[in-house]
């Protein structure tokens, strides 16, 4: 491995190069760890058309679940950013088409989210509100937002989150995000603390980012999960 600039390494693994953080610590709360891949004596056959292996059909490894597959059931090669992969690799079929799905997110929505927008914001049981910035950290661990006050929510201590919605949107359409309910347990605290945000001036803006923060979550959950 070799070092590189603002404290990631580049790592050679089985299944390729990886550039990842020097401490672990500060892994995106997105990515997903490698899989361990099944041992070669386990698996005679594809393990999605059971072709059987010899000396021509070969059998590959997707990068993504670690199971094994022949060449035809495992020759695309799509970017895999959740592992933090430097170029893309070798997939099975429903891994290539779950990993081209959050291609969207690191293209698109993470720009939103870093991007971020502005919110109405009340903390825990209080009356008093806030307008306030809200968008994600560089390293994607945070949600910082900032008003007259600044305070930071660590993505990996949200217990709970939900979207809400402004009712039909008009022409009868599917209903438009509008603001968040968090549940988090602020650092140093094993009590959960309630956040409450709703779109304030630029309200598609708003909408967007919450769109994007919905898209998240489901990668944060789904990580935890592994």
């Amino acid at each position: 491995m070799s070092a590189v600039p603002d404290g990631k390494k580049l790592v050679r693994s089985p299944s390729g190069l990886r550039m990842v953080p020097e401490n672990g610590a500060f892994n995106s709360p997105f990515s997903l760890d490698e899989p361990q891949w099944v041992p070669d004596k386990e698996c005679p056959r594809c393990m999605q058309c059971d072709t059987k292996f010899d000396f021509i059909r070969r059998k590959h490894h997707c990068r993504r679940c670690g199971r094994c597959f022949c060449d035809k059931c495992c020759s695309k090669k799509v970017a895999l950013p959740r592992m933090c992969f430097v170029d893309p690799v070798r997939q099975c079929a429903e891994c290539s088409l779950a990993s081209q799905k959050e291609t969207e997110f690191y293209d698109k929505q993470l720009k939103v989210l870093l991007g971020g927008g502005n919110f109405v914001v009340v903390l825990g049981t209080s009356e008093k509100s806030e307008t306030m910035t809200c968008r994600l950290s560089n390293n994607h661990r945070y949600l910082f937002l900032d008003g007259e006050t600044h305070f930071e929510v660590e993505l990996s201590r949200i217990s709970s989150m939900q979207i809400l919605t402004d009712g039909t949107s008009p022409g009868g359409g599917t209903s438009r995000a509008s603001g968040m309910l968090l549940h988090y347990k602020p650092m140093g605290s094993q009590d959960a603390q309630q956040l409450r945000m709703e779109a304030a001036d630029d309200k598609k803006v708003a909408s967007l980012w919450l769109a994007a923060m919905h898209k998240a979550a489901k990668l944060l959950y789904e990580a935890r999960d592994q």
